[in-house]
């Protein structure tokens, strides 16, 4: 059976078919997620940067996921590749590292993710194997191909260093994160992820991801901004985080029935 066969995600990204839309959620709660992962999402990640999660929590998150048939991702946090070939040992399909600046960056991020002859992943992915089915010598064959190592561009740095880091063997793709671009690309003046200066730099990413045949992920604020990435190119983009769109649901809720008591 071939990778693609037991899970299309990498496969698909790497392809580049067709646009992929994403939860994204820093609430370290499983059933949370097991709600997002049933709408029509084509994946799941784990917010472990900037979110709660610990490493019990995000792995019972990644089950969750995976039952509803979905891709889990994990972003790791800041220089934590420790965590990284941990995350893929519990079933997550592909790691996003932040604050990737330079090619020895990406290479420190695919010694872990990666099993040899292209990284040095150490052994032991027991929940793997349940969430794939596949045996020991199989998931060890196939393994390189069913996960993916993603490295954040987010710095003046990173931008600069982008031919570099994604001519690393083992990146398989980049994810932009505009908000901390764009106090980059400022000097600290302010955050404005859809700043033109920021959409230029996305394209230009698109661009060298393309020359580099590997794709590229992004986040957006919301469902609008991520349709405009999506025809910028981006192979995957974020949607919102869970917080904004669980605020923006109470919302609406709370004035629609406000709106409808104080009709005549």
């Amino acid at each position: 059976m071939s990778a693609a066969e037991i899970d299309g995600f990498a496969d698909r990204i790497r392809k580049h078919q067709g646009g992929m839309i994403s939860a994204w959620v820093g609430i370290p709660d499983a059933m949370l997620v097991n709600h997002l992962a049933q709408e029509a999402f084509d994946a799941v990640v784990l917010d472990m940067q900037h979110g709660m999660w610990d490493m019990q929590s995000a792995a019972n998150a990644v089950a969750q996921v995976r039952l509803a048939g979905k891709p889990a991702i994990a972003r790791i946090p800041v220089g934590d590749f420790a965590s990284a070939s941990r995350l893929l040992d519990a079933g997550a399909s592909g790691i996003i590292a932040p604050m990737i600046n330079s090619a020895e960056d990406a290479r420190a991020l695919v010694r872990t993710t990666k099993y040899p002859p292209l990284g040095e992943r150490s052994w032991g992915p027991s929940l793997a194997l349940n969430h794939t089915g596949l045996s020991a010598d199989a998931y060890l064959k196939s393994a390189n191909e069913l996960t993916v190592a993603i490295a954040m561009v987010e710095t003046r740095a990173a931008l600069e260093a982008i031919d570099g880091i994604l001519g690393v063997t083992g990146i398989d793709g980049i994810f932009v994160g505009p908000a901390d671009l764009s106090i980059a690309l400022s000097n600290g003046d302010e955050v404005a992820p859809n700043a033109a200066e920021i959409d230029s730099a996305m394209q230009h990413a698109v661009s060298r991801c393309r020359a580099h045949g590997k794709f590229a992920c992004a986040y957006a604020g919301d469902g609008e901004r991520a349709g405009e990435l999506l025809k910028y190119g981006f192979d995957l983009v974020i949607a919102g985080a869970e917080t904004v769109q669980l605020r923006a649901g109470a919302r609406r809720a709370i004035n629609a029935a406000r709106r409808i008591a104080s009709a005549g």
